[in-house]
C-alpha cells in the first residue's frame, strides 16, 4: 500500500520519522498544523496517518471506535500487534498507550477498497482548519491562542452498514462545538457512500485548548497565514 512510503519497519515495530509524517500530513492530507512540521519543538505523528496505518494492518470493521491517548513524536518505535482480538492498544517499547482501538463485526481486508477510504478520509480530515472548524469557533465567540494553538485529535468513532463496498467516498454532515471554560470539543461528522448509498457514518472528535474570547481580525490573520503557506507548499510541490 502507498503508506509504506510514510514509515519505517525495524523488527516487528514501525518507526515513524519527523520528515515522513510531515509529508504525510502536508502532500496527502493537507495538513499544515504546525505540530505536524518536522523541525517543531512540539513536534507529533499526526493522528491520521496513525489510523491509516491501523486500517492497513488491520482491515476496516463495521464498527471502530480510536482514541489518541499521547502524541508520538520524532521515531518513536510502536508495536502494532498480531492480534485478532476486539481491543488493541498501539505502544512503543516501554509499555506506554498512543491508541486505543476498539472493533466488532466483519473485516474487509480488501486493499484497494482501503486505500481509497484511507485518502478520501484524510483528505476530508485535513480541510477541517480552517473551514470548519474556524466558523465554529466563530459561532461560539472563542478563538484559541494563535501564538501557540493547540487543537488535539481525541478520538474518531466509525460505524458502517456495509462493509463489502467499493469506492467509498466521505461527505461532511453538520459540525457542533461544545465550549466548557477554557477548553472546548469539536465533533466533524461525516456519512460514508457507495455509489447513491449510505454505508457508513462517523465523527472526529477534536479538543481545542487555551480559549479567548474571539477577535475576528487576529484570526483572520492567522487564517491567511496557514493557507498561504499551504498554498505555497503545494505550488513548489508541483513545480517539483
Amino acid at each position: 500500500m502507498f503508506l509504506k512510503q510514510f514509515y519505517e519497519t525495524h523488527d516487528n515495530s514501525i518507526r515513524i520519522p519527523a520528515h515522513q509524517a510531515s509529508t504525510f500530513a502536508k502532500e496527502i492530507a493537507h495538513d499544515f498544523n504546525p505540530l505536524h512540521d518536522a523541525d517543531a519543538k512540539r513536534f507529533c505523528v499526526p493522528g491520521d496517518l496513525l489510523f491509516s496505518l491501523v486500517l492497513e494492518k488491520y482491515g476496516l470493521s463495521e464498527n471502530m471506535h480510536f482514541i489518541f491517548s499521547g502524541m508520538v513524536g520524532d521515531g518513536v518505535l510502536l508495536n502494532f500487534p498480531d492480534t485478532d482480538a476486539d481491543q488493541i492498544d498501539v505502544t512503543d517499547h516501554q509499555g506506554k498507550t498512543y491508541l486505543q482501538i476498539q472493533r466488532s463485526g466483519r473485516i474487509n481486508h480488501d486493499r484497494a477498497m482501503l486505500e481509497t477510504l484511507i485518502r478520501d478520509y484524510v483528505a476530508f480530515s485535513g480541510q477541517n482548519f480552517p473551514y470548519v472548524l474556524v466558523p465554529l469557533l466563530e459561532k461560539e465567540n472563542v478563538m484559541f491562542n494563535i501564538d501557540r494553538p493547540l487543537v488535539i485529535y481525541e478520538s474518531m468513532t466509525l460505524n458502517m452498514r456495509q462493509i463489502e463496498i467499493r469506492q467509498p467516498r466521505l461527505e461532511m454532515l453538520e459540525p457542533t462545538m461544545e465550549v466548557n471554560g477554557k477548553r472546548a470539543t469539536a465533533y466533524l461528522h461525516f456519512q460514508i457512500r457507495s455509489g447513491d448509498e449510505v454505508v457508513g457514518s462517523g465523527f472526529k472528535k477534536l479538543a481545542v485548548s487555551g480559549l479567548r474570547e474571539y477577535e475576528a481580525e487576529p484570526m483572520q490573520a492567522f487564517v491567511d497565514g496557514y493557507l498561504a503557506r499551504k498554498h505555497s507548499y503545494l505550488a513548489n510541490l508541483a513545480d517539483a
